[in-house]
């Protein structure tokens, strides 16, 4: 499994003068449609199997779109000018702003994933389950569903029959975030990162209110889970409103802050009804792991604390003997463990905060996506995306922006205006992308695909800017060897007694390996008491089979 993650609004947004804080008038607004078959096919060439179109479901924002019975929110607790779209204004319905006809968006959505299964990618989208956009109000649920808060007892800071908390005869305070705000909301609901005051901060996710799964976390986080408590049924109605439309998974956001409880009881009844359907948890305490695999019933989980940081500092200058402890920590549920080095989240590894140069990163792609782990990248990474403009509320931070109207220069440059024709493209992009495309179509040979895996590092410790392992299947293999140094380096390798007696192949005095990267030959000792002699070019490695 490949991820393509691709923020919707910005995928087809073109203008390359984009004003900060600019509205959507003044910037514009990629849509669904601007993911044609063409654009797809592109994406799945890359070596993709899944896109996750983030931001698909209708969040708050200040557009204004009350001809379709949508008023903008009230600008102090929107993020952005277009908003963030983790502040869900509507669980039921299809963000107006990636429609080209806003009226008939959620027939766009479902062409869209038509349209997407037919180019031969799976569909996912997020669910945000945590937390809602304070103005939180459904004009598109079905008939017979409840409003979240709708009978809500507002004089109970804790019900497990209440969908949000409240403190009880306080108004909200936003005067450190806009004095004089315009905003009233009494009693004053608890904020999305679990900030149960009436003075959220600039730093709290303040455009948030906290859903109440039946933890009375004021009360020694105390659980009340019988009777079920409301929150979990409507919640499990609108993941299966979603599945329904033919989806092929959800990316859960911040699942670890939803009680495992809720996940234990909702996913199996989802998976049920959709046997294929996955689940993909944002999970980063290592404490939760196994607990929202094994009673969560979650496929996959974020491996941001372990490989990726300890990739990003490898990148920096860490010994790459680090890594082996991220694999040996998770060794149980290794396979369900989703690599990446870029997200919405996570500043672009060309920024000026992070490497300034995306070809540094080519390593790590290596040994993140060639691990026996489905991976993911984030669109633009293939291309060296930098992510260094000051879109608004977003600010100058090395980041593509989620809160504004902008444009994103690489993927303008490659999309040209939809004919993919590299027209515009730099030769280091062209260049990128195809390095990308050329390491992730690896992952479809079998060897990759269901092969074994092979730490080499605890017999070849005196390498600390090179990381080396084997991937096996049946009798064929591929020697993985990344370089991490800024320059051409010449290495010792040593292959253990043990690797042949786990693998099941066989010594050699010597073999002729072909490698991937670049189809030269190179004849070496295929045995556990000759050395190998390997040259690495700088900033990528070989794969040898």
């Amino acid at each position: 499994m490949i991820i393509y993650q691709v923020f919707t609004r910005l995928f087809g947004a073109d203008r390359q003068d984009c004003v900060p804080n600019g509205t959507k008038a003044q910037n514009g607004c990629g849509t669904m449609q601007d993911f044609t078959a063409k654009a797809l096919d592109e994406i799945r060439r890359l070596g993709c199997t899944h896109i996750w179109y983030t931001g698909i479901i209708e969040h708050a924002s200040k557009t204004d779109y009350s001809a379709i019975g949508i008023p903008a929110d009230n600008p102090d607790v929107v993020k952005g000018e277009a908003g963030s779209p983790y502040a869900i204004r509507d669980y039921y319905d299809v963000d107006p702003d990636i429609a080209r006809k806003p009226g008939q968006r959620m027939h766009e959505f479902e062409l869209l994933v038509q349209r997407t299964h037919r180019a031969g990618l799976k569909v996912i989208i997020d669910f945000v389950p945590n937390h809602v956009a304070r103005q939180y109000r459904s004009d598109a649920k079905p008939a017979d569903v409840k409003d979240l808060g709708e009978g809500d007892d507002v004089s109970q800071t804790f019900s497990s029959g209440n969908n949000f908390y409240y403190l009880s005869g306080e108004q909200l305070h936003l005067a450190g975030i806009k004095s004089g705000s315009t905003y009233h909301e009494k009693p004053a609901k608890a904020t999305g990162n679990d900030n149960f005051s009436a003075w959220p901060g600039p730093g709290d996710w303040y455009e948030t209110v906290k859903l109440n799964y039946g933890i009375d976390y004021l009360s020694g986080r105390q659980a009340h889970f019988s009777p079920t408590p409301d929150t979990w049924h409507k919640m499990l109605d609108i993941l299966l409103f979603w599945a329904a439309k033919g989806i092929d998974g959800f990316r859960c956001d911040m699942a670890e802050m939803v009680p495992v409880e809720f996940w234990e009881w909702a996913l199996p009844q989802v998976k049920t009804a959709y046997p294929d359907i996955i689940f993909i948890a944002e999970v980063y305490n290592p404490a939760l792991y196994r607990d929202y695999i094994h009673r969560g019933h979650f496929d996959y989980l974020y491996d941001k604390v372990g490989l990726y940081d300890t990739l990003l500092n490898v990148c920096r200058g860490q010994s790459t003997q680090a890594i082996p402890a991220c694999w040996q920590s998770v060794d149980d549920i290794n396979g369900r463990m989703l690599n990446f080095l870029e997200n919405h989240d996570e500043q672009r590894l060309a920024s000026d905060f992070l490497l300034g140069d995306a070809r540094t990163a080519l390593p790590a792609l290596l040994v993140s996506s060639l691990m026996p782990r489905p991976f993911m990248l984030y669109f633009g990474q293939e291309l060296g995306e930098r992510g260094m403009d000051a879109e608004g509320f977003s600010g100058l931070d090395g980041r593509t922006t989620i809160f504004d109207y902008w444009s994103v220069p690489s993927i303008r440059r490659w999309r040209n205006k939809g004919r993919f024709d590299a027209e515009l493209m730099s030769p280091d992009e062209l260049a990128l992308r195809g390095c990308y495309r050329q390491i992730l179509a690896l992952r479809q040979q079998k060897v990759f695909a269901e092969g074994g895996f092979f730490d080499l590092m605890y017999v070849n410790a005196h390498l600390h800017r090179q990381y080396a392992f084997i991937r096996f299947c049946g009798k064929k293999f591929a020697l993985v060897a990344s370089n991490f140094s800024n320059a051409e380096e010449t290495v010792s390798l040593n292959l253990p007694e043990h690797f042949f007696a786990f693998a099941g192949i066989e010594e050699k005095k010597e073999l002729t390996l072909t490698n991937a990267l670049d189809g030269k030959k190179i004849t070496i000792p295929f045995n556990s008491t000759e050395h190998i002699t390997l040259t690495l070019p700088a900033h990528l490695g070989v794969v040898l089979s």
